[in-house]
């Protein structure tokens, strides 16, 4: 079983942002259609062998770019293949509280994911910390973005040093699913998530081929356990991803792990 731990089905708000100019000339190769249903992310997945998709909204200073209840609309549609992951908005902590609350008890989603970048704050700074203190009482990870931005805004927030290092040490009991490799922090962000029992990498955005080597090391020895395979669909399509996957020496039950055993125990998933 495949789970793609980092993906979303966009709006068109979403992909035609400014700030993605820079992702749309590096996939530029890739032609993509103007809007994208449903049907099309279903049959994506279906092409990568990918059985569940964890989709996010995202929540900017200026609104959302794809809500909470536009995620969970593509997942009554496919309950059994999209899982809803939500933003909130930092700038209103007891709204994002709320909304929070509301997506996971209401709508069923599975985890909360901010990006930093987005926000030009990042992750120890306090306006996250009630979404901390929600995530633990709700028993749902925290999924963010680590390593330098694709997309035109600073890279900054993305360093797991001190960032991440200083949330994973005053939320001990907070599960975080770093998302995006940490390149080129990298070594820093697998220390951290060796040091912390709750802290987990997922390769969204990356192609197999594209892994540093020292995260496959990683993957291959005492990381099995924790690296999440991810896309970052439509940016990266499953099957594209998970090209050459064979030839970086990952024994069965790391592969087994990376490709869905792993995000099946992180987000709690009713799948084995």
């Amino acid at each position: 079983m495949i789970v793609d731990a980092w993906m979303q089905h966009p709006t068109e708000r979403h992909s035609n942002h400014e700030m993605f100019a820079s992702l749309r000339r590096w996939t530029a190769k890739t032609p993509r259609p103007p809007v994208i249903t449903p049907e099309m992310t279903i049959a994506a997945m279906d092409e990568g062998g990918v059985y569940v998709s964890m989709a996010s909204a995202w929540c900017a200073p200026d609104g959302f770019m794809i809500s909470n209840d536009e995620v969970a609309s593509v997942a009554r549609q496919y309950p059994d293949r999209i899982i809803g992951v939500a933003s909130a908005n930092l700038h209103k902590p007891m709204e994002a509280v709320r909304e929070l609350r509301r997506a996971v008890k209401e709508l069923g989603f599975k985890a909360l994911r901010i990006v930093p970048w987005l926000w030009g704050l990042p992750p120890n700074d306090r306006r996250y910390y009630p979404l901390y203190a929600e995530c633990i009482e709700l028993g749902i990870p925290f999924c963010t973005q680590v390593g330098h931005t694709g997309p035109l805004r600073t890279s900054e927030t993305g360093r797991p040093i001190p960032y991440l290092d200083d949330v994973a040490l005053e939320f001990p009991e907070l599960v975080i699913v770093a998302g995006h490799i940490g390149y080129p922090w990298t070594q820093e962000m697998i220390a951290v998530a060796t040091k912390y029992e709750n802290v987990f990498i997922d390769t969204s955005a990356y192609t197999v081929r594209r892994y540093p080597p020292e995260l496959v090391q990683f993957m291959r020895g005492h990381g099995r356990k924790k690296v999440l395979f991810g896309t970052n669909y439509p940016m990266i399509r499953p099957a594209k991803a998970l090209e050459g996957l064979d030839d970086v020496g990952l024994d069965d039950e790391a592969k087994a792990l990376f490709l869905g055993g792993n995000a099946a125990r992180v987000f709690k998933l009713p799948v084995q």
